[in-house]
């Protein structure tokens, strides 16, 4: 890589490289092959981007005796010790995007819509994109929920004179299609679903995403230079912060009670 090769592409989604997972990697021999090219062509050090699984590479790498820098890049947003994490925004606004044309056609033919977003085991873009969005219930799988819960909220907003109702379900609290049949079978509400898929993984990138994206490689850049290593970059409010890698990775993921508590007030 050089100066050439990272010109244009600040608005550019998914990854110039063309890298991905690579089970080789998981093996001993596969490691020793990452390390031998990695010294064969020259390379300084590593800046990675990616989950804990990479974060785990990362840290072999480290071990192995490469410099390495790891920058948290998931839409799930569920990298417990950063607050956000690089394509978290990104993945909102084509979320929010998407939930304003679907809520054209919901309020046109008085339907429920049920929106199912990514995160299986991390709720953030359900909820976030609740709270935008304005929808009427947000369904994650931090929070337990049921049916009949989902069906009263329809049923009372109906009862105020609310003709249509938006729910955004992650994809790891229930299947959209069984959700909105059992929703239609119990309120007799005509009810349709939509599941966004890989459309919340590509597209050009937020101000945000593109804000914190250049600031966090720069400082992985100064790690390096600094001869800093087996560090992960991080954002807390307006800072950006390094840690350990095995310190962050410890760190175990809180739910954000307040923001959730905030969708149900907004919904009333």
């Amino acid at each position: 890589m050089n100066l050439s090769s990272v010109a244009d592409i600040i608005h550019r989604g998914g990854t110039i490289l063309g890298s991905a997972r690579c089970s080789e990697f998981a093996t001993e021999e596969g490691l020793k092959k990452a390390v031998k090219n990695i010294k064969y062509l020259g390379i300084d050090g590593m800046v990675v981007i990616g989950g804990d699984g990479t974060f785990k590479g990362a840290q072999e790498l480290c071990d192995a005796g490469v410099p390495t820098i790891g920058i948290p890049g998931t839409i799930d947003n569920d990298l417990p010790y950063t607050q956000y994490t690089l394509g978290f925004f990104t993945a909102l606004s084509t979320v929010l995007e998407s939930v304003e044309k679907i809520r054209d056609t919901s309020s046109s033919h008085g339907r429920t819509n049920v929106i199912e977003v990514m995160g299986r085991d991390c709720g953030d873009i359900a909820l976030y994109a609740g709270l935008a969005g304005g929808a009427e219930m947000v369904v994650i799988p931090e929070v337990e929920h049921s049916i009949d819960e989902i069906c009263d909220k329809i049923m009372q907003g109906r009862a105020r004179g609310k003709k249509h109702s938006i729910i955004i379900l992650a994809e790891g609290a229930g299947d959209a299609k069984e959700i909105s049949e059992a929703i239609e079978q119990k309120t007799g509400v005509s009810t349709r679903y939509s599941v966004l898929g890989y459309t919340q993984r590509g597209g050009t990138p937020s101000v945000y995403d593109r804000l914190i994206g250049s600031q966090m490689g720069a400082k992985a850049v100064e790690l390096l230079i600094n001869s800093e290593s087996s560090k992960l970059i991080g954002v807390r409010g307006n800072e950006i912060f390094h840690m350990d890698i095995k310190e962050a990775l410890q760190i175990k993921k809180t739910f954000d009670q307040n923001t959730y508590d905030l969708t149900k007030i907004l919904s009333i």
